[in-house]
């Protein structure tokens, strides 16, 4: 037999020879505290973790839980607490029992915030100090905690922060905490520093396009109080511009630059030409494939030219718009020229239409402002074939709260549009057309939301005739009246169903969301459109529907029953670009 072997042997004896005890741990504490002191104590960790200590180990962990359970329990604001515990063999195992009475748990006594910096020159200093001190987590009378008092310190900055005072900081904190009256004394220096004001962007890492096209995204003028909100507002607009692919905004918080700070801007640009192919399909307006080709620095001026051809089953589209970058005021201006076929519901007409156009967006406000001439062959059914043309002057105002999100859940969108034409300047008929539509949103639950809209429109004119389709007006489809074809709400004649002078549509439908991207919906959609206001009869649509939040957008599909028809229709839309 081999030493080594013998050595082996010896070894699983004095192994099998040593006691091996597992180790359980009780802990005999309130609910609340209970499973922080399972989480943390040594003796708990040990015991999840398997281990076999033996008696002098044990002890050792006894004893440096004990005092590890005082500092939990002093983060909670028990200072005085009872902590006790007892060591037995129980069997072929270890059993440690801690007995814990946390006592009186410590409340704030008092808060003293003390004020320094530019923060105190300004005319409301004493407001903004006092909704400082309203709004500090821990006010008088609430429990003490070591978690609450640390994000307290960190809460207090960021209005400050925020806002003008980039430089703001803690001079100085402390918590003094008087163990007999269960009492803690909370006292804070807050230094706010000099106040920020903008100065001009500084654009980094751009070659392709002019620097002009980053500097007059710029949502702020040199001079002006420095908020956090416009640098996001900054990176917003550079990254939807369509010219960069991602941006990064920032300053340095340097007290020396407040008086002009530079507005420190890197940009990564996108190609100046991209072409893209895109398919999709929809109960409205059928299957759909799309051409896209851009470039996006004409004469190296930043100029946009965007040529787009569309085919779908009922529809058929080429356009070319080209649109120069925004200026220093915050517009942007485009002219185009769109030629358009579309065969809805026994209605074909055949457009041209050329038009300038501009557009701003502050905020959360979208405006646009458009001249255009159109002039378009009409025909529906059997009866009516005419030709149409105007030179209209439209407006349209937008103010959403939701941002640009898929499926919000909370907040609006109102959209108010105003335009018409005259007699006197190449038009074949007078018109005012007036349109209001208003979607609400409101959170219902952890995973449901409601969605209330309404659309009203009108055409003040005389009459219809001369008046070009896209003005006016019918109803049904997807985003409309479900449970009814698209478009096919209107006046009947000859077969076809003409575009109308008035409209009017409600819908009120319930989401809810089984998981992140999957959920369902049930809905009730009513309205009509009529060349009267006497003429309009509400027709009403019922139903239910699957919701997906797919990587390339909102994914909808609905069976929806149309009152009127007595008749089902599926809505389904999917797209996506290549």
């Amino acid at each position: 037999m081999s030493v080594c072997f013998i050595r082996i042997l010896l070894l699983c004896s004095v192994a099998f020879a040593l006691p091996a005890h597992a180790l359980r741990v009780d802990i005999d504490a309130p609910d609340s505290l209970k499973l922080l002191l399972e989480q943390h104590l040594e003796t708990s960790r040990a015991a999840r973790l398997g281990e076999q200590p033996d008696e002098a180990e044990v002890r050792r962990l006894q004893a440096q839980s004990e005092e590890t359970a005082r500092e939990l329990l002093a983060t909670e604001g028990y200072f005085s607490p009872q902590v006790e515990s007892t060591v037995q063999a129980d069997g072929d195992d270890w059993r440690v029992r801690y007995r814990i009475v946390p006592g009186v748990q410590t409340t704030v006594r008092t808060l003293n915030l003390e004020f320094a910096g530019a923060m105190t020159e300004r005319d409301n200093a004493a407001a903004r100090q006092a909704r400082l001190e309203r709004n500090f987590l821990l006010q008088p009378g609430t429990p003490f905690r070591q978690a609450d008092w640390n994000a307290a310190k960190l809460a207090v900055l960021r209005p400050l922060l925020a806002g003008p005072y980039q430089a703001a900081r803690l001079v100085s904190s402390a918590a003094r905490v008087d163990p007999a009256a269960h009492a803690a004394d909370l006292t804070l220096v807050l230094d706010s520093g000099p106040a920020f004001y903008y100065g001009a962007p500084v654009i980094s890492r751009h070659a392709r396009y002019p620097a002009s096209v980053a500097m007059n995204l710029n949502p702020t003028r040199p001079g002006q109080p420095f908020r956090q909100q416009d640098l996001l507002d900054y990176q917003s607009a550079l990254e939807s511009s369509g010219y960069f692919a991602q941006a990064v905004v920032r300053i340095d918080p340097d007290p020396a630059l407040a008086a002009a700070v530079p507005i420190q801007v890197e940009v990564i640009e996108r190609p100046e030409k991209l072409f893209s192919l895109g398919a999709g399909v929809s109960t409205d307006t059928g299957a759909r494939v799309q051409a896209t080709w851009l470039h996006r620095n004409v004469l190296d001026r930043g100029l946009q030219l965007k040529l787009d051809a569309r085919i779908e089953t009922t529809q058929q589209l080429a356009a070319a718009e080209l649109a120069w970058p925004r200026n220093a005021k915050g517009y942007d201006y485009s002219v185009g020229l769109q030629l358009k076929r579309e065969d809805l519901e026994g209605q074909e007409t055949r457009s041209s239409l050329l038009g300038v156009k501009r557009h701003r967006t502050r905020g959360a406000i979208d405006t646009t402002l458009a001249l255009q001439y159109q002039t378009e062959t009409q025909q529906v059914g059997q009866l009516v074939d005419a030709r149409n043309q105007a030179l209209s002057l439209n407006y349209a105002w937008t103010y959403r709260t939701v941002g640009r999100a898929f499926y919000p859940r909370q907040g609006y969108v109102l959209a108010l549009q105003a335009g018409g034409a005259s007699e006197a300047l190449l038009s074949d008929t007078s018109f005012l057309r007036l349109l209001g539509r208003h979607t609400q949103y409101f959170r219902l639950g952890t995973k449901g939301r409601l969605v209330l809209r309404g659309e009203l429109g009108s055409v003040l004119a005389d009459t219809r005739d001369g008046i070009p389709t896209d003005f006016l007006f019918r109803a049904g489809g997807d985003n409309s009246v479900r449970g009814y074809a698209y478009q096919s709400l209107g006046r009947t004649q000859g077969g076809g169903v003409a575009s109308v002078r008035h409209l009017a549509t409600a819908s009120v439908e319930y989401n809810y969301f089984f998981t992140r991207d999957w959920g369902a919906a049930v809905f009730v959609d009513a309205g009509d459109a009529a060349d009267t206001l006497d003429d309009l009869s509400l027709v009403y649509g019922y139903g239910v529907g699957a919701r997906y939040r797919s990587p390339i957008g909102p994914v909808n599909l609905d069976l929806a029953y149309g009152e009127a028809t007595e008749d089902v229709r599926v809505h389904f839309s999917l797209g996506v670009t290549f």
